[in-house]
């Protein structure tokens, strides 16, 4: 609600009623008067009651006939793109024969359906039928078919049965035959139409031959201009079936618009190309590339279904000096022709003199230490026994073993051995004399490391 009043007229009105324009549908309006001499304005009259501006509705879309008969018709439509404020109340289906304008109403009680079936129609007569939209407003602009119908039974409505291969898009190659045959069902005859990208089929293109159950297209050389989509109509009346077939002649593409050597390292090169201007009617699935040595010109395949537009060649002889060619490829195959580079890659040799790193003797020298330790022994008495340990170091350490920290000198009764690093103490038929502690003890220049046992020797019993 608004307190905002707003003048219609800005010219006297001499007459006692006025058209109001340009209202918003929807809204809610109040209208006052004035009334005006030459002294000037009157005080308003009293308002209206409250009013809504409210519009019809626009027409059905998508009038179809769904069915025919000798004595009825089938109308289906869908709901208008614009309803408003004022609703939708129902259809009001109407019917005139051909060539008149007298409309009779066919629906007696607005019809709430998206379809409906006028009965009682005279058989054999062409007639015209539209469809309007009713609210609280009136009614609708109409929706009419396009062409009137022809009141008879229609045995078998038309239904066209494509095949599987066509469902998607059909490829050849140029040069080949197109010979496709699309069965279709419909009684009486129907009506056969092809077209291509909606404009009907030129028949110095193609050929079409049609049967009461099939229609053949044939093209005996196929031609890149064949591609396209072909839209094939079966019709009986109103009733009418559309597929669309989808049709890609195809040839071998052009080769790489250019190519360029863009670097040589080592034993390698770099190449780049951009694609061909005609790729053939089709996607290229990659290119081949190719070297050859200036000396012989023989080329040899390097890369197969390279799918970037560059490469790098590598593994190259030093000293040659090499062309590169690619080749493009689709479904078709190979280009017929090759892009050969203009200027060469030539792997150069490179002078070395070899300089021996300087050498470094590896400082082994540690001080000794123990590996193995000794282990306490318990040996009964008149039977050899030996201890054993190990040990590193560098230099070759000195060995000495000792008895109860006295050094064991040079004792038949021990027998002292090393052996890479291995240390072992012999001692030959030990007596009860023998028992204590044992000490291996080696020493070099740069420090010293010990071991030490306990020796058991038990009577025999």
């Amino acid at each position: 609600t608004s307190s905002r009043w707003m003048k219609l007229n800005f010219e006297p009105l001499q007459a006692t009623q006025f058209t109001a324009t340009r209202m918003i549908e929807g809204c809610q309006y109040e209208m006052r008067v004035f009334a005006m001499n030459g002294i000037g304005l009157s005080p308003p009259s009293i308002s209206s009651r409250t009013f809504m501006p409210i519009g019809t509705t626009s027409e059905p879309t998508h009038l179809i006939v769904d069915d025919v008969t000798d004595t009825t018709t089938t109308l289906k439509w869908r709901m208008p793109e614009k309803i408003g404020p004022g609703g939708l109340d129902g259809y009001l289906i109407e019917y005139a024969k051909e060539g008149s304008d007298e409309w009779t109403v066919a629906n007696s009680k607005l019809v709430e359906r998206l379809g409906y079936t006028v009965k009682d129609l005279p058989t054999g007569e062409k007639i015209n039928f539209r469809v309007r939209a009713v609210n609280i407003a009136g009614k609708s602009p109409p929706a009419m078919l396009g062409q009137p119908v022809t009141i008879r039974e229609i045995v078998q409505h038309p239904k066209i049965w494509l095949p599987r291969k066509l469902r998607q898009t059909y490829i050849k190659k140029v040069g080949q035959q197109i010979n496709i045959m699309i069965p279709f069902q419909g009684k009486p005859r129907p009506q056969v139409t092809w077209k291509k990208e909606g404009q009907p089929l030129d028949t110095s293109q193609a050929s079409v031959r049609n049967s009461e159950v099939d229609t053949i297209f044939f093209v005996r050389r196929a031609e890149r201009s064949h591609s396209g989509t072909y839209e094939l109509s079966v019709q009986i009346e109103n009733l009418i079936d559309t597929v669309s077939v989808k049709i890609r002649v195809v040839e071998k593409p052009q080769p790489p618009d250019t190519l360029k050597i863009t670097d040589v390292w080592g034993f390698n090169a770099g190449i780049e190309w951009t694609p061909p201007k005609d790729d053939g009617n089709s996607e290229i699935i990659g290119y081949t590339i190719q070297k050859a040595d200036k000396k012989t010109m023989e080329w040899f395949t390097v890369y197969e279904h390279n799918r970037k537009p560059s490469c790098t060649i590598s593994d190259l002889i030093m000293g040659n000096e090499y062309y590169f060619r690619v080749f493009s490829e689709n479904i078709c195959g190979l280009s017929d022709k090759p892009k050969v580079s203009k200027n060469t890659a030539f792997i150069q040799k490179e002078s070395k003199n070899y300089v021996r790193p300087p050498y470094k003797e590896h400082d082994f020298s540690h001080a000794p230490k123990f590996t193995q330790p000794l282990v306490n022994r318990s040996v009964v008495a008149g039977y050899s026994t030996k201890l054993s340990c190990s040990v590193r170091g560098f230099p070759k350490p000195k060995i000495v073993w000792m008895k109860n920290k006295v050094m064991i000198g040079e004792d038949p009764k021990f027998l002292m051995r090393h052996n890479e690093g291995v240390l072992t103490l012999q001692i030959r038929k030990p007596s009860s004399f023998d028992g204590g502690n044992y000490t291996c003890k080696a020493i070099n220049d740069l420090g010293e490391d010990e071991v030490e046992c306990k020796l058991e020797v038990r009577a025999p019993q």
